[in-house]
């Protein structure tokens, strides 16, 4: 696929606190939701540990949607499972403005393909608003701003472009956690980035879900960068502000199964052509030198914003583009939109604290033919169409990591695959998605999604008929004395696209301080 050569973004680095007084907490590998009420108030030099014991049962072989998706890859696919968590996390001053941030997560689960892993393990130093991170980093403390986005993490359908569906992949990421104000603006204008390089370490897990003759790439290379401009009132006088963002993903390097292929450019040259979306050498495949080296795609991101002290509402919409014809619009506007509404209770305890809906349109991509070779007297333009999100010719387990989708798993994930088969078959979808928050009493709380799904499968595999996924998900949680939390969950799905399936979910966790 063709793709702009003006992918080449210096990432606008931004600044904050890395913590601001206390500590969220992480996900437990369960069907529940993440206890991100549980607060502790943080020293300033401190290790913080989590241990999370979870179980689920099902019908229908299967774990409901919403009590797997957006668990970072933790909750297995099949049903009646079991998991053990446990994590470690320390922060350490280091003189000045600068501090280490590291983190240990272990996990055992069953059924699993590797029972026991390790889901995260990272080191960060920090020099002010400048964050290195290298590992493999995912629902750590401030999850939201390791991996910027628009959606709320904890409410939202998810990302399109990096989610917290998958396992976290291990990488170099150089980030701002928060925006900073821009010199000379006046603090009206704000910035935010990050450039990461990483890689998959999936094979072996690949090798035994594949039950058909499907070529796909090993050990695949990572690379996405980001960058937003934001407009906003720092003083807190002017009530709106306006966001706009740029995400580019690449997928590149490897080694093909198929012998003919074989190991991919991976120089740092080759890394150089994927940061700047350029073609491929002489040592690149056919496709790669005719487009654009890798697997290319991202998001242009817009949001809207009215705060005030007793409420806000955003309204945001993220247009997903997998070559140039999305990124110039030709494929009309595919993408994510939203609008949220956080109600803040000043102490007191609301039956409603968010509210948010989203609606998902991925049928366009383009048009329903894509061609290479055309004329481009007599037809002018890129000539593109069929774009087949989250799935490239060349790298086919496509925006995924260990089968599950890296960005919103409406576009259902290659786990969902039951003939062993690579790739996402279900990406023309539209879907609808509500996410409501608020407390029930003192310690309780409940999270509810639901989602209504259709999908018309791929550009170039459409069903025959229109498959429809209705899903519903219902966790209450009971924070006890600041360090245990309780979370029961009720879920369901209904139709053709996912199965018929109900399930219950329950989780213990207990946190607290190692020293």
């Amino acid at each position: 696929m063709r793709h702009s050569g003006w992918f080449l973004m210096v990432p606008c680095l931004c600044a904050s606190s890395f913590f601001a007084g206390h500590a969220q907490s992480s996900s437990a590998a369960s069907g529940e939701d993440a206890p991100e009420n549980i607060t502790v108030a943080a020293p300033l030099d401190y290790t913080l540990y989590n241990i999370s014991a979870s179980t689920s049962f099902s019908t229908g072989g299967q774990t409901p949607f919403w009590m797997v998706s957006n668990r970072y890859g933790l909750v297995p696919l099949q049903a009646n499972n079991a998991s053990l968590q446990a994590q470690v996390y320390h922060y350490q001053p280091l003189g000045g403005k600068f501090h280490f941030h590291a983190g240990l997560d272990l996990v055992a689960v069953t059924p699993r393909y590797r029972k026991v892993y390790v889901q995260q393990l990272f080191a960060e130093v920090a020099y002010d608003w400048l964050h290195l991170s290298v590992g493999s980093r995912g629902d750590a403390d401030h999850e939201a701003d390791y991996h910027a986005s628009l959606p709320d993490v904890s409410l939202s359908s998810g990302d399109l472009a990096l989610s917290s569906n998958a396992r976290p992949i291990p990488e170099i990421n150089l980030y701002t956690p928060h925006f900073i104000r821009v010199p000379w603006t006046g603090g009206w204008l704000q910035v935010r980035g990050n450039f990461a390089a990483g890689r998959s370490f999936d094979t072996d897990y690949l090798e035994s879900f594949v039950r058909t003759a499907q070529y796909y790439n090993r050990d695949v290379l990572w690379h996405h960068k980001s960058v937003y401009l934001r407009m906003k009132d720092t003083e807190n006088d002017f009530p709106f502000s306006m966001t706009v963002g740029l995400r580019h993903i690449a997928q590149w390097g490897g080694v093909s199964t198929n012998p003919a292929a074989g190991t991919q450019p991976h120089s740092l040259k080759d890394f150089i052509r994927v940061v700047m979306g350029q073609s491929g050498g002489d040592d690149a495949t056919a496709s790669d030198r005719i487009n654009v080296l890798g697997n290319h795609y991202g998001t242009y991101d817009l949001q809207l914003g009215y705060e005030r002290p007793d409420a806000s509402l955003h309204v945001y919409y993220q247009h997903f583009f997998d070559d140039a014809s999305g990124m110039e619009f030709d494929n009309a506007l595919d993408g994510l939109m939203g609008v949220q509404l956080n109600l803040h209770g000043h102490g007191t305890h609301r039956w409603l604290n968010k509210i948010l809906v989203e609606r998902l349109n991925m049928l366009n991509q383009s048009g329903p033919f894509h061609f290479i070779s055309f004329d481009h007297d007599k037809y002018p333009g890129y000539g593109g169409g069929g774009d087949n999100y989250y799935n490239n010719g060349e790298y086919v387990t496509g925006a995924s990591y260990f089968n599950r989708s890296t960005g919103s798993p409406l576009l259902v994930s290659p786990e969902y695959n039951t003939g062993g088969e690579l790739g996402f078959r279900h990406n023309r979808i539209t879907a609808w998605y509500l996410g409501v928050e608020g407390d029930l009493a003192k310690d309780f709380s409940y999270r509810l999604r639901c989602s209504d799904m259709e999908s018309r499968g791929t550009p170039y595999a459409p069903t025959l008929k229109k498959l429809h996924a209705l899903s519903v998900a219902a966790t209450v949680t009971y924070q006890c004395r600041h360090a245990w939390l309780f979370a029961l969950t009720l879920a369901t799905d209904r139709g053709d696209l996912l199965g018929n399936h109900a399930g219950v979910g329950f989780s213990i966790t207990r946190r607290g301080f190692l020293r």
